[in-house]
């Protein structure tokens, strides 16, 4: 039988849940046994609902692939239109290619131990790599022109020479998240803001952006697995609803938290806060590689 009680932080959409179980105990006597199942079944629904998100985001575009495939099958195209449906063909082929990255790359994240401190990461090499990335990605989403976006990495003096414990894989991936849905997200002619800063309460890793912000109502659910505010911006822009999620996991393995500012119509912030103690200071990179100023 289930049992449904009001207990502590009961909601009606999120009820807490008790298994009951009554066998046969002694001579006309009966055992009750009961347990609470509520995040047993929280974990089956959430399992449930991957699967399914998996299984859909996978099939829309094995879908769309099969559909070409057919067309240049059966229809006598010109050189010109086979050209165009294998070029859609391969966007397709990537979509899914990134999918299984993102996939990849959870699974990889929570199953390795904890990182230690053992390892520390400089933020000025790590700043070089993500600029780099960063405009590559942005030139493949707005070609070069006179809307194209404008790109800031702040990274001052004071602070430049600092180093996370951690892994770096996995820091690399949570920044370049942030830093990829913001480009994705913001217009061709918006500005984005990637900064370091060390303050009293710790490390802060911020992206700042000029893209269509987010509601309030959206920020506790930002980092579920595939959850979109909008699917088909997504879609469009090429985010597999993952990203959010992998940055979500790699900050509980280094005990950071994410903050989140956004206003409609003018942008969002997204901060990675990390704890002091695990920064140190360690000597600057040589001048020739310092990504002081751009």
């Amino acid at each position: 039988h289930e049992v449904i009680i009001e207990g502590r932080d009961h909601r009606i959409d999120s009820p807490h849940k008790v298994g009951v179980q009554l066998f046969p105990y002694g001579d006309g006597r009966m055992l009750l046994l009961s347990r609470d199942v509520t995040l047993i079944e929280q974990a089956e629904t959430m399992r449930r609902d991957f699967v399914a998100n998996v299984s859909h985001e996978i099939r829309t575009p094995l879908t769309v692939l099969a559909g070409f495939i057919e067309t240049l099958q059966s229809l006598p195209l010109s050189k010109e239109e086979q050209e165009k449906y294998l070029t859609l063909m391969s966007n397709q082929a990537l979509r899914m290619k990134s999918l299984v990255d993102d996939l990849l790359t959870l699974s990889r994240i929570e199953g390795r131990h904890l990182p230690g401190q053992h390892e520390w990461v400089s933020m000025q090499k790590i700043f070089l790599q993500m600029e780099e990335e960063a405009t590559g990605l942005s030139i493949k989403l707005h070609p070069l022109g006179k809307d194209r976006q404008r790109l800031n990495f702040v990274l001052d003096d004071e602070h430049a020479n600092a180093e996370i414990s951690g892994s770096s894989l996995e820091l690399l991936s949570a920044f370049s998240n942030l830093i990829s849905n913001a480009i994705r997200y913001t217009p061709a002619a918006g500005e984005i803001t990637v900064a370091w800063r060390i303050t009293e309460t710790g490390g802060i890793f911020s992206v700042t952006d000029s893209g269509p912000g987010i509601a309030p109502e959206h920020f506790s659910r930002l980092s579920e697995r595939f959850y979109r505010i909008d699917r088909s911006r997504s879609r469009d822009t090429g985010g597999t609803g993952l990203g959010l999620a992998i940055v979500k996991h790699v900050l509980q393995r280094h005990e950071g938290v994410m903050e989140i500012e956004s206003k409609i119509n003018v942008g969002s912030k997204f901060s990675l806060v990390f704890p002091l103690h695990r920064l140190r200071m360690n000597k600057p990179l040589p001048i020739a590689e310092s990504v002081n100023g751009i």
